[in-house]
């Protein structure tokens, strides 16, 4: 009698098709949820676009980043936790999918599974560096694994992605796509300085036809859109992710915590010809509030996780001054006019300063500052605050962890 079929679990290693299916709407809803809100702008909160609500000035902008790169913060926890808990779904997923008949549609469910834990793995290496890779889960202590071991393995996953994942449909960014996965594979390369192939695979991505610059009120106000590349749609019945409370005061027509405001840097770098600028930033009763999310408590808003505009960037950079025509086209299309630098090293700080502009609040700053080697002399970081801590209670939990350096 008590030999029940369950209506909201099934043990993975009896999973038929139709429940991988269920399975996977699943594992979409775990990568979303699981790493958290701040999670989505760590970068931002550490990356000097954003300082605490309460302070009285941007003068304590670095004990700000510091108090936050602590090994107890919950902050270091919360991300840890929440990734390696979607990537245990994910492990279960692909393990899920060896086990059944070759299928067309079994390749794609593969494919996707490939890309999240590519996806899962970047925001790992790119926080803490060198992370313990589980391809299988286990109950075991693991240590971790090389930073370049990682990366590498981000590879791998990506190209299995973009071999397995199912081809773009025309609109629909809400699902993991083949052409995301070489999007998210040229952010990859980028971050490791091969900017040759950095470059080829966003200008693959630009040619491919299937997006276009779009204008910020559609993909930041939900609309449907061209520039999307994947993004997670983050419906509010089934969605913990509300980054909106985080900018918006409760004084607000929408309401909101006011966790984090950007600072008045921030404020000064968009121009009124800048058709980014309603949509990045505004000033509500004095008080300065980042405006992509415009939910607050009322609900939630998509989470764009790659898009054409990164494309563009990626290409620009990765070929340094002869990839001045994709910067232009991008500024132009954002309202602004052509510059030309005048050598390489003025190109490169067009081109990030570009890219903060373009990404505020999207997760990019503070690690495109640790990757041009720049975060130390732009932040004022501490030589040890170029990677996150590995979190307090990992390592009482796991005392294989070696901490990062001078934490």
């Amino acid at each position: 009698m008590l030999d029940v079929k369950s209506h909201s679990a099934v043990a993975t290693n009896t999973l038929s098709a139709a429940d991988v299916e269920a399975f996977l709407v699943g594992i979409y809803n775990r990568v979303q949820n699981a790493p958290g809100a701040e999670s989505y702008i760590a970068f931002d909160i550490t990356g000097g676009n954003l300082i605490n609500a309460g302070a009285t000035s941007d003068g304590g902008l670095n004990t700000f980043i510091s108090n936050v790169l602590r090994p107890e913060n919950g902050l270091m926890s919360a991300a840890w936790n929440g990734y390696y808990s979607a990537l245990y779904q994910v492990n279960n997923l692909l393990e899920v999918t060896a086990t059944l008949p070759e299928s067309p549609r079994n390749t794609e469910i593969a494919g996707i599974g490939h890309f999240f834990r590519g996806y899962l793995y970047y925001n790992l290496v790119t926080r803490w560096g060198g992370v313990p890779i589980l391809e299988k889960n286990t109950k075991e202590k693991v240590k971790r694994n090389t930073e370049a071991e990682v990366w590498a393995f981000i590879e791998k996953e990506l190209q299995l992605a973009i071999d397995g994942a199912p081809a773009y449909a025309t609109g629909q960014y809400y699902q993991v796509s083949s052409i995301a996965a070489k999007a998210m594979m040229a952010r990859v390369k980028l971050a490791q300085d091969k900017k040759a192939e950095a470059a080829t695979l966003a200008e693959e991505v630009i040619n491919s036809n299937y997006f276009q610059l779009d204008a910020f009120e559609k993909i930041f106000r939900a609309q449907q859109n061209n520039e999307e590349i994947f993004s997670f749609k983050n419906l509010t019945i089934e969605s913990s992710i509300r980054v909106s409370t985080l900018f918006y005061t409760y004084a607000h027509d929408v309401k909101g915590s006011y966790v984090y405001r950007p600072v008045q840097e921030v404020m000064d770098m968009f121009s009124a010809e800048d058709k980014r600028t309603a949509m990045s930033v505004d000033t509500y009763e004095g008080l300065r509030v980042i405006n992509k999310y415009p939910s607050g408590q009322s609900g939630t808003d998509p989470i764009v996780v790659i898009r054409l505009a990164e494309m563009y960037l990626i290409s620009a950079e990765g070929r340094g001054l002869a990839g001045l025509d994709r910067l232009n086209e991008l500024r132009r299309e954002r309202g602004l006019t052509d510059i030309s630098p005048v050598d390489e090293s003025a190109y490169l700080d067009a081109v990030l300063l570009e890219r903060r502009k373009e990404f505020l609040g999207e997760g990019h700053r503070w690690y495109d500052l640790v990757r041009t080697g720049r975060a130390i002399s732009t932040l004022g970081l501490l030589e040890r605050e170029v990677k996150y801590p590995i979190p307090m209670n990992e390592r009482a939990l796991n005392n294989l962890l070696e901490q990062n350096y001078d934490y």
